[in-house]
């Protein structure tokens, strides 16, 4: 089983065009020695534990008379053994390496060893490389370098995965130009991934360095939120962890293996804090105005805000009442320390200003459990909200709920649009930031479709099912999309006018990128003709015309 549970784009130009390999040094050996220490002293205390448990109801078994291979029990002698025996002395085994054979250049008899090249082999002096251990430098080192180079040109995608139960996230290299994608490098996980921020910020020890970073927030089923640096190939650690719990602390970093493994163990979660999550990191925001602060949701009902540069938590939010599943910062520099919150459990929607955390928060309530929250790059006043009930609503900032209103919580409020875009969960969304108007959303049914809201008028302009399975997440590119969507026709005719960009004219095959699924060749020219009308306005079958207008 392998699903994809997050991705994240990184932008062209950013990742180190050579990245370091992972070196482990003598201290680097020394805290591996540790751990393995620690370890073997939690798996004896785990069998200890276990035997107490277990006890000694059975008692001791009682031995068998013969050995297993039918000898006599006391002689230590099993009958394979007893073969082996025989076969040494028929055939003289015991005395084979001292055979002695004759020299043709001597005529001297000389015993023949099991290896009797022994005069080629090549000598090295004391203090010398083996050159039988040593690779000579050249085309082999110039050949790795080579593959893991990074392009200007080339975008990395970045996938939360679990495959066969291992959680562990994959770094995949996209080259545009040769329509190619391919994994560059991948991290182990200590837990099942569920939401992926990238960091453009150095982090850890580079962090008073270096400008510019290339890192990735993983939040995970575990509390903590890792930081790995993507310029960092065969990693074994994160560069940081945010909301160790105090009794998981280790003297070392590097020691995250065993925390985890403690963390494992059944306990009861401590209650919710200021310091760090007690539950699963269920989305995480990086503020883009002030880069040092990110934001997480948890399952515990907080959010917390994260300094990057101390890798502290700053403060901590209790604005809903049950578990925090998106968030969104506001993206006008004037506004930047709004931040846009939805919760399953509650099923709201709040805007919280961080400079006045203490403040009434504006609340708005949906009918299901709260899937994304998204601002309008475009219109920053609006922000969107995705539901477990497969709706999309778009609502006005500006003119939250009356708070006089009786149990305003129990009353959905009113939005300026409903779309009922999917049967399932919209569980993946994602705006446009190049072209107004242009949203996509992705879905427990398995497709992903593509709206045109202008004039907010949502109109299904395509939808695909892309062989992936339940689609988790759905993002637009940073530069170019992995399935350019402006080779496809009906794109091109909905959104051709609202971008300086250039979209490809006339008829050209729509150019699907991918590590897996079927290309869109595949499809009938029947399901191409029903999604042209579908996006010129005619009666669809996915749902895309169930759209309430208030």
């Amino acid at each position: 089983m392998s699903m994809t549970l997050a991705t994240a784009w990184v932008r062209r130009g950013v990742a180190a065009e050579f990245p370091q390999k992972y070196e482990v040094d003598e201290a680097e050996l020394g805290r591996i020695e540790k751990l393995a220490r620690l370890q073997l002293a939690d798996a004896r205390e785990d069998l200890h534990e276990a035997q107490r448990q277990a006890g000694d109801d059975d008692g001791d078994e009682s031995e068998d008379d013969e050995d297993e291979g039918g000898a006599p029990a006391g002689t230590g002698l099993t009958k394979a053994a007893a073969e082996a025996d025989d076969d040494m002395k028929e055939y003289n085994l015991s005395d084979y390496d001292n055979d002695e054979e004759v020299d043709a250049d001597t005529g001297e008899k000389e015993k023949f060893a099991m290896f009797g090249n022994v005069r080629s082999l090549a000598y090295h002096q004391a203090g010398e490389e083996d050159p039988y251990l040593v690779l000579p430098e050249g085309d082999d080192s110039d050949n790795e370098r080579e593959e893991l180079q990074i392009l200007p040109t080339d975008n990395l995608v970045l996938a939360a995965k679990v495959e066969d139960e291992v959680p562990h996230l994959e770094i995949y290299l996209y080259e545009d130009e040769a329509d190619n994608i391919y994994v560059h490098h991948d991290i182990m996980l200590p837990a099942i991934p569920l939401c992926l921020e990238w960091i453009d910020v150095p982090v850890g020890k580079d962090a008073g360095s270096k400008k510019q970073g290339n890192f990735v927030a993983v939040g995970m089923m575990q509390p903590e939120i890792e930081i790995w640096n993507l310029d960092v190939v065969d990693s074994m650690y994160p560069s940081a962890i945010l909301g160790q719990q105090p009794e998981e602390q280790v003297q070392d970093q590097e020691q995250v293996e065993v925390k985890h493994k403690k963390k494992s163990k059944k306990k009861k979660n401590p209650k919710a804090n200021d310091q760090y999550h007690v539950d699963a990191v269920l989305s995480l925001s990086l503020n883009k105005h002030h880069r040092n602060l990110l934001a997480s949701a948890s399952a515990d009902h907080t959010i917390k805000l994260w300094d990057l540069n101390t890798q502290t938590c700053a403060s901590s939010y209790t604005q809903h009442k049950g578990k925090v599943t998106s968030l969104d910062w506001q993206p006008l520099e004037s506004k930047s320390t709004i931040l846009l919150s939805g919760s399953a459990d509650d099923k709201t929607v709040v805007i919280t200003d961080m400079r006045a955390p203490g403040a009434a928060a504006p609340k708005w309530t949906v009918e299901a459990d709260v899937e994304r929250v998204r601002w309008n790059p475009h219109n920053p006043d609006f922000f969107y909200v995705t539901t477990e009930a497969g709706t999309v609503h778009y609502f006005d900032s500006r003119t939250p709920p009356s708070s006089t209103a009786v149990a305003p919580e129990e009353v959905p409020s009113k939005p300026l649009w409903t779309l009922q875009a999917h049967d399932g969960a919209v569980s993946a969304f994602d705006v446009n930031t190049q072209i107004p108007g242009f949203i996509a959303t992705g879905s427990d049914d398995k497709k992903v479709k593509l709206w045109n809201i202008e004039d907010n008028k949502p109109s299904m302009v395509i939808s695909r099912n892309l062989e992936v399975g339940r689609v988790f997440s759905a993002q637009f590119a940073p530069d170019t999309e992995v399935w350019d969507t402006s080779t496809n026709a009906a794109v091109r005719k909905v959104f051709a006018g609202r971008t300086n960009v250039k979209l490809p004219e006339g008829e050209n095959k729509e150019r699907l990128i991918g590590t897996g699924g079927v290309d869109d060749s595949e499809e009938s020219d029947e399901d191409e003709e029903q999604e042209g009308e579908q996006a010129s306005g005619g009666a669809g079958q996915d749902g895309w015309e169930s759209m309430d207008e208030d």
